[in-house]
């Protein structure tokens, strides 16, 4: 139990001393990178400093993987330069035993980073778009589904457009009983406007059945709709803003995801990507274990056998490998080539896998 301890707390120190110097590298880079963005606005370093401290704990989430595999190589170079490990064969522990311990530090430092620091992330991503669009004054759209439907807001230099749609298609440019109010810049509605249906063409809404309520200071108390079979409204939208407004998986904390998948598929979206985005988080233990016995696969080796560096770069590489298969089947997986269960679980199993062919080949073989 005692040794168990011993590796336990290693492993914590040399994650934390790995995670650090990431940290602080993607900090660093991502600081010029929003230096270089406000270079052109009122904005000064602080508020360069605010934004990479918003921005950095969604970039090094992602990295987890990586500061798990390096701090694993970490251990167990040290334990094998110091002949910890030939210590701990000699007093007849397996080495695969010797593995219980980090495997068991990798899987609650998952559920931790799912649990809690995912939540903390996606609020800070959401945060980090609003102080940006605040500083560089974009016209820009937001799109969010709730259960009365859904929501788009639009916004230029003439003012905001709010519009809800009980139903939509799935790249939400085809609406069903639409409501849309019109502000000026000062925020004041100017129209409200009804329709059956509205499709977003080139910069531009075409309305079906369409009800017209100016509400603005010129129009008379208590005048009747302007009732019209095809009206045609000038937009900023596109398809593809309408898209890059869609709340990306990540930005949504994994406690609200269920929810989120209801409301989307409630509103006729499609929710695919958020489906294996949610599995992905779920599988995060696993797939921190899979680079935890990677990463003791090629290292748990005595440097007196030589090729350290390569055994290192091999293990580099068959953990970049499993990173790149996993994104490579949630592609898959959000396109529908691939069953969502098997995009997000089967990389990290199959990482898992094959990393105890190696280990019992090495060690038990």
């Amino acid at each position: 139990m005692r040794l168990h301890l011993y590796f336990g707390r290693k492993f914590v120190a040399h994650l934390l001393v790995v995670g650090l110097i990431l940290y602080s590298m993607v900090y660093s880079v991502g600081l010029v990178e929003e230096i270089r963005r406000v270079s052109g606005t009122e904005a000064g370093v602080g508020t360069a400093l605010w934004l990479t401290f918003l921005r950095t704990p969604g970039t090094f989430y992602g990295m987890l993987p990586l500061v798990t595999i390096l701090g694993t190589l970490s251990l167990f170079l040290t334990l094998a330069r110091t002949n910890e490990l030939v210590v701990t064969r000699a007093a007849g522990r397996s080495a695969l035993v010797s593995l219980l311990s980090p495997l068991l530090v990798a899987v609650i430092a998952a559920i931790v980073a799912v649990t809690f620091l995912n939540p903390m992330v996606a609020a800070m991503a959401k945060q980090y778009e609003l102080s940006r669009a605040a500083i560089t004054k974009e016209a820009r759209s937001a799109l969010s589904v709730t259960r009365e439907g859904l929501w788009l807001r639009e916004g230029g230099e003439g003012g905001q457009r709010v519009i809800r749609a009980e139903r939509a298609d799935p790249a939400a440019t085809d609406l069903a009983d639409v409501v849309m109010f019109d502000f000026d810049t000062r925020g004041r509605p100017t129209a409200r406007i009804e329709a059956e249906r509205a499709v977003l063409g080139e910069y531009r809404w075409h309305l079906e059945n369409a009800r017209l309520w100016r509400l603005d200071r010129a129009a008379a108390a208590g005048q009747p709709a302007e009732r019209r079979a095809v009206m045609e409204l000038p937009s900023w939208l596109t398809p593809d803003r309408i898209r890059e407004s869609f709340n990306k998986p990540s930005a949504v904390a994994i406690w609200d995801l269920p929810g989120f998948i209801r409301d989307l598929e409630a509103a006729g979206l499609s929710a695919r990507a958020h489906r294996v985005y949610l599995q992905s988080q779920l599988a995060m233990p696993l797939l921190l274990a899979a680079m935890v016995l990677i990463g003791a696969g090629f290292s748990m080796r005595h440097t007196r056998f030589g090729n350290t560096g390569l055994m290192v770069l091999m293990a580099l590489l068959g953990g970049f490998f499993i990173y790149f298969l996993r994104n490579f089947a949630e592609v898959l997986g959000e396109k529908g080539n691939l069953p969502i269960i098997v995009a997000a679980w089967a990389p990290p199993l199959a990482g898992v896998l094959l990393s105890l062919s190696l280990l019992f080949h090495t060690e038990e073989g």
